[in-house]
């Protein structure tokens, strides 16, 4: 069984990274979606707040599982026997950054391929910071983010 890891902060989880999954998923026969736990970053929403959003946005890939860790990357992938991890490239400016870590993480576990791809053109600018500011000036959400986490953010910005 192929296995792919597609991790991220997800906070919260937009239509760029729906589409990465989407297409990540076609790719393997299984993909796990792991929401990183990075004590450097503040996120808006839980731990389990964002494994319930992706969860319910990934609901009808059957191929897809949601899944949490922390620590390096390639341990988790050697944990759940993934062969690739996949990451979504929106600008030239996130290559750098991307390319840099492959390269380190295959250094550490040799067995594991980065699989870059691009986003779709229609999602290069969108980021879940971008999001975050719409949301916290109460603006529409519609082309940027299910229902559902459109839902949840003006909750988060209502009680804040």
């Amino acid at each position: 069984m192929r296995v792919a890891i597609y991790p991220g902060s997800f906070d919260p989880v937009t239509y760029g990274h729906i589409d990465i999954i989407k297409r990540g998923a076609n790719l393997f026969d299984k993909l796990i979606v792991a929401v990183l736990l990075n004590p450097a970053k503040r996120p808006l929403f839980s731990i389990q707040e964002r494994i319930e959003l992706l969860k319910e946005v990934t609901k009808d890939i059957p191929n897809v599982e949601v899944d949490y860790f922390d620590g390096l990357l390639v341990e988790y992938a050697k944990k759940v026997n993934a062969s690739a991890i996949i990451k979504g490239l929106r600008m030239v400016s996130d290559f750098e950054y991307e390319f840099q870590m492959a390269l380190v993480n295959k250094k550490l576990n040799p067995s594991v391929e980065t699989i870059f791809l691009m986003t779709s053109a229609k999602y290069g600018y969108l980021s879940s910071s971008l999001v975050k500011e719409i949301a916290q000036f109460g603006g529409c959400l519609s082309e940027f983010v299910p229902d559902i986490v459109a839902e949840r953010l003006m909750e988060k910005f209502k009680k804040s």
